[in-house]
This record gives C-alpha cells, sequence and structure tokens, in this order.
C-alpha cells in the first residue's frame, strides 16, 4: 500500500469531496436558469448569472476542506456525528432552497427557508469552533454567500411578487 493510502486526510478528504460534489450537483439540476428565472426583475446590485457557478466551486471547495479538517480534529464519536449530522443537514437545506425557488417558482418560499440554510451555517461555524477554529473559518465565505443570496432573495421577492 502507498504512503498516500495511508494518510490519515485521505478517507474524510475523500468522503468530504463525493458529498461536497453530489450536493452540488444535485444543486446544479434543480437550479434552471431558463425563461422564468430570466424574465424575473433583478435589483440592480444583483450579480451576473455566470458569478453563481464559480462562487458555489469556491463554497463547495471550502466546505469539503471545512468538513476533512472538522473529521479530522474529532475527538469522539459525538463530535464526530454532530459533524456528519449538521453538514448532511445543511446539504439538504441548500438543496431544498434551490428546489423551492428554481423548480417550484416559489422565491417567496425560499426567502422563508434561506433563514433555516442560514442558522444551520451559524450551528455549523459553532460547532466547529469548538473542535477545529479553521475547520469553522472555512465556512464564514460561506455564511456571508448566503446572506447576499438571502437579501437578493428577499429583492427579488419584492420587486416580482406575489407569487
Amino acid at each position: 500500500m502507498s504512503r498516500f493510502a495511508e494518510s490519515p486526510w485521505v478517507l474524510p478528504a475523500a468522503i468530504a469531496a463525493v458529498a461536497a460534489t453530489f450536493t452540488a450537483a444535485v444543486g446544479a439540476t434543480i437550479t434552471d436558469i431558463g425563461p422564468w428565472y430570466l424574465a424575473l426583475k433583478q435589483p440592480e446590485w444583483a450579480p451576473p448569472n455566470w458569478l453563481f457557478g464559480p462562487a458555489w466551486t469556491v463554497i463547495f471547495m471550502l466546505c469539503t476542506f471545512s468538513g476533512t479538517t472538522a473529521w479530522l480534529s474529532a475527538r469522539s464519536t459525538g463530535a464526530f456525528e454532530a459533524i456528519i449530522g449538521l453538514f448532511a443537514l445543511n446539504g439538504f437545506l441548500n438543496l431544498l432552497w434551490s428546489f423551492l425557488f428554481f423548480r417550484l417558482h416559489r422565491p417567496d418560499y425560499a426567502a422563508l427557508e434561506v433563514g433555516i440554510l442560514w442558522s444551520s451555517i451559524a450551528a455549523l461555524i459553532v460547532v466547529l469552533w469548538r473542535i477545529s477554529r479553521p475547520a469553522a473559518a472555512l465556512l464564514l465565505p460561506y455564511l456571508a454567500w448566503v446572506s447576499f443570496a438571502a437579501m437578493l432573495n428577499r429583492a427579488i421577492v419584492e420587486l416580482n411578487g406575489p407569487f
């Protein structure tokens, strides 16, 4: 067996990368930038559509590094289970937002759900802060991006509602 395969970070990194890639891929299939979305009025400060893909790619990479770092820092089964559970919940909520907004065409419901998504990121940061401060810090850009997305979502509801 190679030294690479024996490294303690290989399994956590592989699992975190697969989980992040799966969430990103499912999210991409749910996200339909079609006629309905393109017809929505956007606020003047909305970023161009091409920016969302690279932004989410960076965020999912940071989540992968955060999950790996936290996994390697977990000192108990309870800490490990909390990490896995919170990341899984967050992935579900991330996909739920895309489903509500892009598939159901309900930005109003998505605007409510994004608060729960934001809270799941904040909970991850709080829990990870106790386990690994670098792992928690890696999620700060995600929290900032979802904060911005929440403001954008709300503006879209205000400009286009009712739904």
